[in-house]
């Protein structure tokens, strides 16, 4: 099988409480190799732009709100099967229903602080990746 990257990003409710290190460990333990990494405060028009698929949701607002709201960790994850593997050890959105073990099921304190993001197919990969990130900055 040939390696695949995902996007990954730590949320404001992870580094709020110094989860960065557990949570890595978590993707690391998974056979994911974090390939680049940033701690940066998103802004308005990122958190817009990146969550633009949920414009009409009701939720959308919020969401924007909390992506804001402090720091979070961008990062780009490589690995055999790295979208589905990474997907996998995030558990379920909705940490009540994720399976043990999971980084929600272990950190995530609501469905709305729910620790975690990774992309869902290889084409948001890419596109996700590369709102956040520029190639020199991905080193395998």
């Amino acid at each position: 099988m040939a390696l695949e990257r995902t996007f990954s990003i730590l949320k404001p409710d992870a580094t709020a409480r110094n989860l960065t290190g557990a949570v890595n460990a978590m993707i690391e333990a998974a056979g994911l190799r974090i390939v680049a990494q940033k701690r940066i405060l998103m802004t308005r028009d990122q958190a817009e732009t990146f969550y633009a698929v949920h414009k009409e949701r009701p939720f959308f607002g919020e969401l924007v709100e909390f992506m804001t709201s402090a720091p979070v960790v961008v990062q780009v994850l490589e690995g055999e099967n790295a979208i589905a593997r990474n997907r996998e050890v995030m558990g379920a959105t909705n940490p009540a229903d994720a399976d043990e073990g999971t980084i929600r099921k272990t950190h995530a304190l609501s469905l709305g602080e729910n620790t975690v993001h990774g992309s869902d197919a290889p084409e948001t990969a890419v596109v996700e990746i590369a709102q956040f990130f520029s190639g020199n900055e991905i080193v395998g």
